[in-house]
């Protein structure tokens, strides 16, 4: 497991990326689609969490090809994330 821990909310036009090291937020940014998939490519390797969704195994599996240690959780834990 690594220190930096990123969490992705995918939605179809934005994609949400909160990176978190030693439980602070480091940055919180929205990005589009392809602006994600070149910072997979570019970043290096860490733990990635995405929430569970139609649309998330996609991004897993580009995350795994590239070295992170990706996660899917179920989008009722990311609801929880939320309401704190």
């Amino acid at each position: 497991m690594h220190n930096t821990i990123t969490g992705v909310d995918l939605a179809k036009n934005e994609i949400q990326v909160c990176i978190t090291k030693a439980n602070k937020v480091l940055t919180n940014d929205a990005m589009t689609p392809s602006t994600f998939t070149e910072w997979l490519a570019k970043s290096k390797p860490m733990t990635i969490i995405f929430e569970a969704c139609g649309t998330s195994n996609h991004g897993y599996q580009f995350a795994v090809e590239y070295g992170y240690d990706a996660k899917l959780i179920s989008a009722k834990f990311g609801a929880n994330i939320r309401q704190n």
